[in-house]
């Protein structure tokens, strides 16, 4: 599942978005901004297919991943806010939310 320009570009934005409500330092955005990489990486190796719904189920299994690296470096209080973040960006994308 590939996206269009202006999907990757949307994506960029609400992450550009989300890194200023999260005030994080240099640190954190170098280190938030590794995992996404990495995170997109696995999933473009571990999927190529054209169901959306395969890609979100494969999206889910990297997200438990994720979190567990974001506690590693995150306060507290910007987990709270990264969740809430994370549930408008799902709206926002047009995924349900759960």
């Amino acid at each position: 599942m590939s996206l269009t320009a202006e999907q990757a570009e949307a994506i960029r934005n609400e992450l550009k978005r989300i890194a200023v409500i999260l005030n994080l330092s240099d640190e954190q955005k170098t280190k938030l901004h590794e995992h996404l990489n990495s995170a997109a990486e696995s999933l473009h190796t571990e999927y190529q297919g054209p169901d959306p719904k395969e890609f979100t189920k494969k999206v889910g299994s990297h997200r438990a991943e994720l979190r567990a690296a974001l506690e590693r470096f995150l306060t507290p209080e910007q987990l709270r806010k990264w969740d809430a973040e994370v549930a408008k960006a799902k709206e926002f994308l047009g995924f349900a939310t759960s």
